[in-house]
């Protein structure tokens, strides 16, 4: 008889990636199946094996989308088939998120399960909202109730009489729908008509929006503001102390939609730092990794790895293209030989230095002449063999520059860029259907990718708001190409170039 799996219902927080636990990140690494909600943050979805099995809600009122028996289903009939399921809910499990039932009908099967709690927007919305829930010159404890309860159930429908009369904050989850009703009703009871209240929409995350006001007038203002849900409110004096402490809203890029176009794993430290400034990030890769076309060269490559003055690098994409194969056929590192190792870009050279290897001549600049410019200054170069490890279709400035100083150059691609249609976190149909404020590229085949498959002067028409960032100029002569015009181009040709590029133009 097969074994049963086991299903992990984990609290995905409240929107901003960042705040999963690290128990729930552990559990999504090894996951077989994810069965995700509406409100999770799809970017989580990239912690998940390539092969797992992802079923996402949706939004079942509005697009169609599965219905809660049949996500419960769902989860039992893969458990029953021996898969170890991770449950994925918003916030916490537990608050509001059904997960008791869900455990209850685990247990009735007698299926394995465990839960892991996770931070929910009870207390992280009014934190990035600048809202502390107690405090010692306000209050002392908090409340909290869901403004949508089933009146006709007498157990769990709300008393308004004995809730106006508790102390403290409030914070009342899903009650955007009847805020005005339930506003009413605690002015009704006997609640001040000028208590403190704020909404706050999409809590933590770069959509995240923000309206304060009274009892009397919160339902009007959150009208005016377009503010729908999900949404938390709190009502209560310590919304008085937003003014002082909406730290998050203060953030440089708050309010900006910016699309990174990177691979997955290049993007992550450029993603979590617009993050970090407060974008609301878009992750939409465009290219992805294969072997090159041909490989002999490659293979004479490495059978002549002696012969060689010297090694270029001009991405970290080459560094692990060429260690990989390097490391099938040799098993000591040292079998690389004597030759002197030249990084274009300081990412490049951080990932030669992981594999504890010196970086002779970082250029600081980063077109074909100033590379060779670069080398010249070094030494003589005339008759040293070099050994160029880059894309298959790359830009020949920089083996020219270098054979017109006299360089032996053998200029081999060591991978290449293939198109990714992929869309496993729902960001480029998200892009399609809202827009952005920036695009932004950091190399010329995101460009042409991106170009493929979104149509990037017809995208710039739907949206006439997005605008683009180059990272320097051979991607800029692609955006060129296609009778467009970027925005701005770093003048450092690296993320942290085009990040300060982006600061500056935001604040202009």
């Amino acid at each position: 008889m097969k074994s049963k799996g086991t299903v992990y219902l984990v609290g995905a927080g409240p929107g901003d990636a960042g705040l999963l636990t690290l128990r729930g990140a552990e559990l999504l690494r090894r996951a077989e199946v994810v069965i995700c909600d509406a409100l999770v943050n799809a970017e989580l979805l990239r912690l998940a094996p390539s092969s797992a099995e992802i079923i996402a809600r949706g939004n079942h009122k509005r697009d169609g989308g599965l219905t809660q028996e049949q996500l419960t289903e769902l989860m039992l009939t893969r458990a029953r088939d021996g898969k170890t399921v991770v449950r994925l809910k918003g916030g916490d499990p537990f608050i509001f998120g059904r997960g008791g039932e869900e455990a209850e009908m685990l247990a009735a099967e007698k299926i394995p399960f465990e839960v892991v709690p996770g931070v929910s927007s009870v207390v992280a919305a009014a934190n990035y909202a600048g809202i502390p829930l107690t405090h010692r010159a306000h209050c002392s404890s908090f409340t909290v109730f869901t403004g949508h309860s089933d009146s006709a159930d007498e157990q769990t429908a709300l008393r308004y009489e004995q809730i106006a009369k508790i102390p403290g904050t409030k914070v009342v989850l899903m009650g955007m729908d009847n805020l005005a009703d339930w506003t009413k009703s605690l002015i009704a009871h006997g609640m001040n008509p000028d208590t403190p209240v704020a909404v706050v929409h999409r809590g933590t995350t770069g959509r995240q929006k923000s309206a304060a006001g009274t009892l009397a007038t919160i339902a009007r203002l959150a009208a005016q503001e377009k503010i729908s849900p999900p949404a938390i409110t709190i009502v209560g004096d310590v919304v008085k102390l937003r003014g002082k402490l909406n730290w998050f809203e203060s953030k440089p890029l708050f309010g900006k939609r910016i699309v990174v176009t990177r691979r997955p794993e290049q993007a992550g430290n450029f993603a979590q730092r617009l993050a970090e400034l407060g974008a609301d990030v878009l992750e939409v890769p465009t290219i992805k990794l294969a072997h090159p076309t041909e490989r002999d060269a490659i293979i004479d490559c490495l059978l002549e790895l002696n012969s060689y003055d010297w090694f270029i690098f001009t991405s970290a994409n080459g560094v692990t293209a060429f260690f990989d194969m390097f490391f099938k056929r040799f098993q000591d590192l040292r079998e690389i030989g004597g030759a002197r190792i030249a990084a274009v870009g300081p990412a490049t050279a951080a990932k030669l230095r992981e594999l504890h290897l010196q970086v002779d001549l970082q250029p600081e600049e980063f077109t074909g002449k100033k590379i060779a410019a670069a080398f010249m200054k070094y030494q003589n170069i005339e008759n040293v063999k070099m050994c160029l490890l880059r894309a298959e279709v790359a830009n020949q400035d920089l083996p020219d520059a270098l054979e017109e100083m006299g360089a032996i150059v053998d200029d081999i691609a060591i991978y290449k860029t293939v198109a990714e249609t992929e869309d496993r976190t729902g960001a480029g149909a998200r892009l399609l259907a809202e827009g952005a404020d920036w695009v932004t590229f950091t190399s010329s085949s995101t460009v042409e990718h991106f170009h493929a498959r979104f149509d990037l002067p017809k995208l710039m028409k739907q949206f006439p708001q997005l605008k683009l960032a180059s990272i320097g100029p051979e991607t800029t002569n692609n955006i060129v190409a296609l009778g467009l015009k970027p925005t701005l181009e770093a003048k450092e040709h690296t993320t942290d170039g085009l990040i300060a590029a982006l600061l500056k133009a935001t604040k202009t």
